[in-house]
């Protein structure tokens, strides 16, 4: 839970995120208040942890705006029990709030998320965020490509990933789970890209859908700039 100080600066952001149509379930807004984004923020930004901006974590590389987390996430249309794979974990923030979706505790069918970072950097960082505000048994931190994907843990019913890359990654699409979601920021590597929704339906057919306008750090890697 976010800590009494913020209290005041975590209501604001919840009502702001209603208000423009971006916070739409109890689900969501629960998830919100209860993943202390303080914890998540670099040190020297912690009085700017509830601004719906993006915020510098180190290493060319940033926490998403709280806005788009929730975007994200709402849709994904995420639910306890789900198998998540996130690409780029980051500070550990998002992974913590799809945990809270899938996995909250005292479900009978909690769900899992798997999370691959390339930045070697940045895996003591957020494993260590995550250790701190008890995710570290509903998110497994993975140092790696995540354009490759996870293969040995796939198939995955929901797949996000945080950074843009230049054409949807072929091992993502075949490790999305039958009826499975996949959401991923696809265009150059300025700030600027589409959001892409992929679906694959029960037969294994794929349709995609363009969600608008994003802008993401680039993806690295085999399937990255």
């Amino acid at each position: 839970m976010a800590g009494k100080r913020y209290k005041k600066e975590v209501d604001n952001l919840v009502r702001r995120l209603q208000n423009s149509g971006y916070l739409k379930t109890e689900e969501m807004e629960r998830a919100v208040r209860t993943v202390p984004r303080e914890e998540f923020v670099h040190p020297s930004t912690k009085n700017y942890a509830y601004r719906d901006t993006p915020l510098s974590i180190g290493l060319s590389q940033t926490i998403s705006a709280p806005h788009m987390c929730v975007i994200m996430c709402e849709s994904l249309n995420l639910e306890p029990g789900l198998k998540i794979m996130e690409v780029g974990a980051g500070s550990g923030y998002h992974s913590a709030l799809c945990a809270e979706m899938v996995a909250p505790n005292g479900t009978q069918n909690p769900g899992h998320v798997y999370t691959i970072e390339i930045v070697e950097g940045l895996i003591d960082y957020a494993q260590k965020n995550l250790e701190r505000t008890g995710y570290d048994d509903r998110v497994t931190l993975i140092h790696g490509d995540g354009g490759l994907g996870l293969a040995e843990h796939a198939p995955f019913d929901r797949i996000l990933v945080a950074a843009a890359a230049p054409q949807v990654p072929e091992p993502l699409i075949e490790q999305l789970a039958l009826g499975g979601i996949m959401l991923i920021p696809v265009g150059s590597r300025g700030f600027f890209q589409d959001l892409l929704m992929i679906e694959k339906d029960a037969e294994g057919n794929i349709t995609r859908k363009n969600w608008g306008g994003v802008a993401f750090v680039p993806l690295t890697g085999k399937f990255g700039y």
